[in-house]
Parts: structure tokens; sequence; C-alpha cells
């Protein structure tokens, strides 16, 4: 089973390619006031933060994203990950739940665009395509059929388990290698703007879904994306636009955002600000990694274990634990 399309270098596009996410001229404020609807209150006008019950032990925990959530690991890491078993990937949703003693339901997706969360009949990275995780391999979540996307699964869970006080959401970062692919191996200019515009949109449509089909008014957070390399300006500044846009997009459904972006910097920081050297991604091994170049050092682009404690205290530090 091939499973490339999902182990591709990403270190420079991670949160959409290049500098170019903050220098195209995208009004990232106006994202929320054009695709998204104002409904931040309830039927008394109190906002909705005043009537969301704190996450405590024993309520459900609904993980939603892409590989970062489900735990993915490159197939160059060691021991070698075990596809067919999703119970060997732990990720921060997982760490999250032993902490709080939360019953986590992850329906993440490794490959999941913003597009295919919506809609499998949208285009998928490397999740729903043929040669995807999702066509190939478990997830840790059970859906009913190939054609239910991730959205559809979220607002049925919601509306089954009433119980739920805590939604994680992060997405977009497949949109950027979806650009690429299409476009010949870069994402910039009108086709990273019509990117950034579609990752807005959808994530609008997602919280829209959950807030007002799902009636879920409890706890959302939104966890943005961490740069593979803080001594780049230019994986700073796309991984900061593509934050921005998620943020802009989230903002009229009361969420918070767990800034992970600044967790990780602070993390790597005693490594210069090196996130491959301060242990936070992945570590690819030599003799695994040979290319015609010869053997390849360094890392991923996925969060190792201490990568991934990272981005879960982050998120535990974020929700509201307490009625006071």
């Amino acid at each position: 089973m091939r499973i490339s399309t999902i182990r591709r270098s990403r270190r420079n596009v991670l949160a959409l390619a290049t500098a170019t996410a903050l220098s195209v001229g995208i009004a990232v404020p106006s994202l929320a006031a054009t695709t998204t609807p104002s409904h931040t209150t309830g039927h008394s006008g109190r906002s909705w933060a005043s009537f969301q019950l704190p996450v405590v032990p024993g309520s459900d925990y609904l993980a939603l994203g892409d590989s970062v959530a489900f735990g993915y690991r490159e197939p160059t890491t060691f021991p070698p990950p075990n596809y067919p078993n999703p119970k060997s990937f732990v990720g921060y949703p997982e760490e999250i739940g032993s902490a709080l003693g939360l019953r986590v339901t992850n329906a993440s997706c490794p490959g999941e665009t913003s597009g295919s969360f919506v809609s499998t009949a949208n285009p998928s990275y490397a999740c729903e395509t043929a040669a995807g995780y999702r066509t190939n391999f478990p997830l840790h979540a059970t859906y009913r059929n190939s054609k239910e996307s991730q959205l559809t699964f979220a607002v049925n869970f919601l509306k089954k388990h009433r119980n739920t006080r805590l939604v994680t959401l992060g997405i977009g970062a497949n949109d950027g290698f979806l650009c690429q692919a299409k476009n010949g191996g870069t994402c910039s200019g009108p086709a990273l703007t019509a990117t950034l515009g579609g990752i807005g949109k959808n994530v609008s449509t997602i919280l829209f879904a959950l807030r007002y089909q799902a009636h879920y008014f409890g706890q959302i957070v939104i966890v943005d994306y961490y740069s593979t390399d803080y001594r780049s300006a230019a994986a700073n500044a796309s991984s900061q636009g593509l934050n921005q846009v998620m943020a802009a997009a989230a903002k009229p459904f009361v969420v918070k955002v767990a800034d992970e972006f600044g967790a990780f910097q602070n993390a790597a920081l005693h490594s210069g600000g090196d996130s491959c050297a301060a242990g936070l991604l992945t570590q690819l091994f030599p003799h695994q990694a040979g290319t015609a170049a010869g053997a390849q050092n360094g890392c991923g682009v996925h969060p190792s274990v201490a990568g991934q404690d990272v981005l879960a205290h982050t998120i535990e530090a974020t929700v509201k634990k307490t009625y006071f």
C-alpha cells in the first residue's frame, strides 16, 4: 500500500509553503466578517462563554483534525509505525484524555484537508484518496462508511453525546500540499490567496455546523500550527499566516485558540529555535531515510512524543476546568 503521498517532505510548507502567506495582500481579519455569521450570544443575549460547562473527569472529548491530532509518524521513524493498529499512535488528544480523565473520541485523519473535512467529495491530500490513509488503514474512530465526512461524523457524535465538554480542531496545513500538487510544486500568488480563502470558509462551515446543526455550545479549542524551524522567517511567517486565517474564521463562534506556535517556540529556545534539535519533531533515521543523494539525517514534520506533550499541555492550560 503506497503512503508516499503522506510522508512527502513538508518542512517548507507545513503552513502553506512560503512567507507569502503574510505578503499576498490577504485581509485576514475580514475573512470572519465575510464568511461567518455573527452568532455569538445565547437567547438571553449573554455570551456563550458564560454557559460553557467546565471540562471535568468522565466527560466526552471529541478531537478533530489531521495527522497532528492523529499522532501520525513517518515510516522512517523507529520503531517503524504499525499502521494497521491505530492504538499504536498517540497524539495530544490521548494525552489530554489521560491527564484530565476524559472519554476521548479522536476522529482525525492524516492527510485531511479543510475541504475534505467538510465533504469527501472535495479534494483530499492523503486521507480519502486511493493511496490515502483512511482508504488503506483504520483510524482511531470508526466511520459509518467511506462517504461519511469528518464533519458529518462530528455532528452525529455531538448530537448523541450531550456530555461532550470539549472539541478541538486543527485543520488547514494539508490544503497547502494540495495547492502545491496542483501548481507544479509551489503555492504562491493567486493560488495561495485562494487556498487561504478556502480554509477560512471551510473552518467557518465546520464551526457553524458544530454550533447550529449539532447544537453544541460547549468549549471549542482551535489548535494552531507550530513552526518546524523558528530560525526560518519564511517558515514562521507561513505558519502564522495559516494560524491567523483559522483564528479569524473561528472568532464569531466563541472559541479559544491554543497557541501551539508560541508553545513550540518557547520549547525550542534552548536549541536556538530549532524544533528538530529540541526533540519536538519525529526523528528520521539514516538507514531508513536514504535517497539518491545519500543518507538523510534529521527530523520529520510531525510532533514527537515530546512535541505532542507540548501540544497537550497548551490545550489543557487553555480549557476551562472549573466553574469559577
